[in-house]
């Protein structure tokens, strides 16, 4: 059952599954995924580790929601961008903006994905690699209209370099909620993408 329809048919079991993704982030961010048990999981919710398995069949799936479910928010986030964008340029300031916002608000998932993406299961490993190829591609894409001479290989490594500069975030800005710290990693990632 997909997660919007689910949360059409069972409102507080759906809340309930988001509650446990949001302490697993959390938890997995601060200790690593092989560092939270089950049990653990299932507290930080108000609930018994097992009454977790009700929402989730194995904490490898717990994993696997997250990371999928975040690679399939950023693709899509970033697709609607670019297709309420007017050019390329806003375009590329509105992906900007989007990941960077995502990186100031989704540091336990960026911490999650950089040390426990080797610890999903083949099938959503494939799924997250999957998506984040395409999403690398709407920002190809953008770059390429707004400048004609760079090629695909080089708009990917632009793009690549700009994920390095605002996902290294979690990792050294401290003063997340100071709106100048927002603006200046807008303006850095700009500057390298236009470089």
């Amino acid at each position: 059952m997909s997660s919007v329809l689910s949360h059409l048919r069972d409102p507080a079991g759906a809340a309930r599954r988001d509650q446990i993704l949001a302490a697993a982030a959390h938890l997995f961010a601060a200790r690593g995924f092989h560092g939270v048990t089950i049990e653990e999981l299932g507290e930080a919710v108000g609930v018994s580790g097992p009454a977790v398995y009700k929402h989730f069949a194995s904490k490898d799936a717990v994993l696997g929601e997250l990371l999928v479910g975040v690679s399939r928010e950023l693709l899509v986030g970033g697709t609607l961008v670019v297709e309420r964008a007017r050019g390329a340029r806003r375009a590329l300031e509105g992906l900007v903006a989007f990941h960077t916002d995502f990186a100031l608000v989704g540091a336990d998932l960026i911490r999650v994905q950089d040390r426990d993406l080797a610890n999903l299961s083949a099938s959503p490993a494939h799924q997250v690699r999957t998506l984040q190829r395409e999403y690398v591609e709407v920002w190809v894409d953008v770059l390429g209209r707004g400048r004609p001479r760079v090629a695909p290989a080089e708009a990917r490594v632009r793009a690549h370099a700009v994920f390095g500069l605002l996902n290294s975030t979690p990792h050294s800005a401290t003063a997340s909620a100071d709106p100048r710290v927002a603006a200046l990693l807008r303006r850095m990632a700009l500057a390298a993408l236009t470089a």
